[in-house]
């Protein structure tokens, strides 16, 4: 028998998929263009609003005849076992391949934000977590682990990372983004992607684009963005991830901007991710986000409208399920209302991609390679925990209260302390799924923080009072926590989110608050603490930063970690203990106010304080900002007090060597900024453009050379070009935004240069001994 030339592996890509193409029908290519959610409820008890409205009716047999696009979350719908998931999802792929003409099986995709969100499976840090990190080996290396457990489970395509930029920390998904910086998100971000793509998972950059800048923080609320705003701040992470990270995949983002909805937006979609940008690879909807364009936006009259202006934009798949690409769309162009040819374009880049996974070859097979299927490895375990403890971070420390003592007698207070899911964001199973099935144990131990400080300091006399709920204001419990700090020599007030859902948690999605006051009566509570006297270290267990200027210089130590998953525990109790020297850096502000600053640190002048506004937004702790147990020296800087000229194509290196001054192992983290005094639009004050961490031994010193490059000071102009002009620029050498400790002047020389796509996003970093 002639084999067929699409399942031919000599031949292209491309020559397959064109012969493919000229064999289907109709509905089979259409068929190409959804998921199916087959575990989807329709009595409106589903894990996401609207998902009543929006899953269609159909019969799986019939369905699966014409091919099938994309299996939706088969294991993160329902707790399932992962082995038996795996053969339940090849079971499901071997029938769909055997029900359709030409054998084609579904890409399977699950959501992977802090891990893969499935029964079992190791429940890493939150990406804000990743953020604070300020390192991307490390995080490319979580990723990598990721995919290699997604890829064992027969899953293909990752939705994941958030490359969105906070620009609003009341949003409710602040959890889910890297930071407040584009530099900081885009190079996290861009390590993320490398890991799941080298494990053979399609990473999906989600969710393009703006969906971070909604007004009043509200979630789907419209975007009023400017387009430097959106040039600058916006996109450059997304740009970076594909450019840097090699993603396949870009979901289109629910919002729309300045009255365009995203997933109707072909100057985004097409013209700009496509035509300027290069990409080649899918764009899939948001869930829902296709229908979302008749039933919420409104710019679409019916499901086949809807399916025309987003496949006209350029969204080739629709998920979760099928709604509007399915006989809505079939019907419209058949009628003639939808030219065919959308519909071929969408099916070549789908189909383009499963030639990519082999799932066009004779022998593609979808059985797991093992039967027994080990989501939590204690590999994975040892990952999740250093990618927590590299994340902690010690805000404060003023009278040197941490570390603990061994045998000190402390009040644990709080009710994040005892709680497990206090570790854990809202795209993890156990917050995610679990709060649906209350009968099904968590699947991974998760050790409280009280847990594991009692392990951690075995002598020490540890007591316990919760105070409060996380959301109720109800001050019942004050009492007995007063008590307990009381009789201590130290009070540790563990404090924070509970992660949900639409309202069902104080940070999430849907979670949006109207200010950064510490949920319910935890405010209260943490001054009846401060009020006994006894030394109070707040350690603070949230998805977003809180207004904590209420308590500066009445609290003996702050700890910030950003949901740290199941190992944060541990974790945290070990940067207490001091078997943990923290080294995480704030990827976002920690505001002063709770509604004094409700925007981040790139601000231009006006948007920082001065005399013509009695708001003051200077944040209590800036972006970048963290300590450690031990001390550094920052010296021998090249840069110099002389200005230097350099061309605006040109480059300039600068160099500082660190010293670790202290008695025990430290890393430290080096950041870069650029300062522009005078450019032809107003730009940020300052803005992040390079770092670098470097671990040391007690009294080891390491040389860090920057090599900036004149791109990296480029923006969009009044013409809505990316340009460099000449003039002068401050590269500062800094410990946060706020403290700088070197700065360097030069002075671009030439005209003014516009920049393409092929522009250089990176300020590499070198580390070496010091000369």
């Amino acid at each position: 028998m002639t084999t067929a030339p699409w399942r031919d592996p000599a031949l292209s890509a491309a020559a397959r998929v064109d012969d493919l193409l000229s064999r289907m029908t109709l509905q089979e290519k259409t068929a190409q263009l959804y998921g199916v959610w087959v575990g989807a409820a329709s009595d409106g008890e589903g894990v996401a609003p609207h998902q009543h409205d929006m899953t269609a009716d159909y019969d799986w047999a019939e369905l699966i005849t014409h091919g099938l696009g994309q299996l939706t979350r088969s294991f993160g719908t329902a707790p399932v076992d992962p082995a038996l998931g795996a053969q339940a999802l090849a079971r499901a792929q071997r029938r769909i391949a055997e029900s359709g003409r030409f054998g084609i099986p579904a890409v399977a995709h699950e959501e992977c934000l802090a891990g893969f969100t499935a029964w079992q499976a190791t429940a890493y840090p939150v990406p804000l977590a990743w953020g604070a990190s300020f390192d991307p080996p490390l995080v490319e290396e979580m990723a990598r682990r990721i995919g290699a457990d997604l890829r064992a489970a027969g899953v293909h395509q990752g939705l994941a990372p958030v490359l969105d930029v906070v620009r609003d920390p009341r949003w409710g998904r602040v959890e889910e983004t890297i930071g407040e910086d584009p530099y900081l998100t885009g190079t996290i971000g861009a390590a993320y992607v490398r890991g799941l793509e080298s494990a053979g998972v399609i990473a999906t950059l989600k969710h393009f684009a703006g969906y971070a800048s909604s007004a009043g923080a509200r979630n789907l609320a419209p975007v009023r963005a400017g387009v430097r705003e959106f040039a600058d701040v916006t996109l450059p992470p997304f740009e970076m991830a594909l450019r840097e990270g090699g993603a396949r995949s870009v979901m289109a983002a629910y919002n729309e901007t300045d009255g365009v909805p995203a997933s109707a937006d072909p100057a985004l979609l097409s013209e700009l991710l496509r035509s300027e940008w290069g990409f080649t690879g899918t764009v899939v909807s948001d869930y829902f986000g296709i229908g979302f364009l008749q039933t919420l936006h409104r710019v679409a009259g019916s499901p086949a409208e809807a399916a025309h202006a987003a496949l006209a934009a350029g969204i080739d798949v629709e998920l979760p399920t099928l709604k509007c690409y399915g006989k809505p769309l079939v019907e419209a162009v058949r009628a003639g209302e939808i030219p065919e040819e959308l519909v071929d374009r969408a099916a070549r880049r789908v189909l383009l991609q499963k030639c990519e996974l082999g799932l066009l070859d004779e022998d593609w097979t979808p059985e797991p390679q093992t039967t027994h299927l080990d989501l939590d490895s204690p590999s994975n375990r040892a990952l999740a925990r250093r990618v927590a403890e590299e994340s902690v971070v010690l805000l404060d420390n003023p009278d040197g209260v941490l570390p603990l003592p061994p045998d000190a007698r402390i009040a644990v207070v709080g009710p994040r302390a005892a709680d497990s899911l206090a570790m854990l964001g809202c795209y993890s199973f156990p917050s995610h799924v679990l709060t649906h099935h209350p009968e099904v144990p968590m699947g991974i131990e998760i050790p409280t923080l009280l847990e594991a400080l009692r392990t951690e300091l075995a002598d020490a006399k540890v007591t316990f009072a919760e105070g409060c709920d996380v959301a109720d204001p109800d001050p019942a419990g004050f009492e007995e926590a007063v008590a307990r700090a009381s009789e201590a020599d130290v009070c540790l007030a563990v404090l924070g989110d509970r992660a949900g859902l639409f309202g069902r948690g104080t940070s999430g999605e849907g979670c949006d608050v109207s200010d950064l006051r510490l949920p319910g009566a935890q405010g209260e509570l943490l001054d009846a603490l401060v009020a006994t006297g006894v030394p109070v270290v707040l350690v603070l267990l949230t998805g977003r930063p809180y207004a904590l200027g209420r308590w500066q210089g009445r609290l003996a130590a702050v700890v910030q970690a950003f949901f740290p998953g199941e190992e944060g525990g541990p974790a945290v109790a070990g940067v207490l203990s001091g078997r943990v020297n923290p080294s995480g850096r704030l990827p976002v502000s920690v505001p002063r106010e709770p509604g004094g600053q409700p925007w981040t640190y790139l601000q231009p002048p006006l948007g920082l304080a001065g005399e013509v506004s009695n708001l003051d937004p200077t944040p209590l702790y800036a972006f970048g900002h963290g300590r450690s147990y031990t001390t550094f020296e920052w010296a021998d800087f090249t840069g110099g007090e002389a200005l230097t000229e350099i061309g605006t194509d040109g480059s300039y290196d600068v160099s500082v060597t660190v010293r670790n001054t202290g008695d025990r192992e430290g890393a430290e983290v080096v950041q870069l900024y650029l300062h522009d005094p005078v450019a032809s639009v107003t730009r940020p004050d300052v803005r992040l453009v390079g770092y670098q961490r470097v671990e040391l031994a007690p009294g080891e010193a390491s040389r860090v050379t920057f090599r900036f490059h004149a791109d990296l000071s480029s923006f969009t102009d009044r013409s809505g070009r990316r340009v460099v002009e000449p003039g002068a620029l401050e590269l500062r050498v800094a410990a946060s935004s706020a403290d700088v400790r070197h700065s360097a002047r030069l002075k671009l020389t030439g005209s003014v240069r516009e920049l393409g796509p092929d522009r250089r996003l990176r300020c590499e970093a070198d580390v070496s001994a010091p000369g």
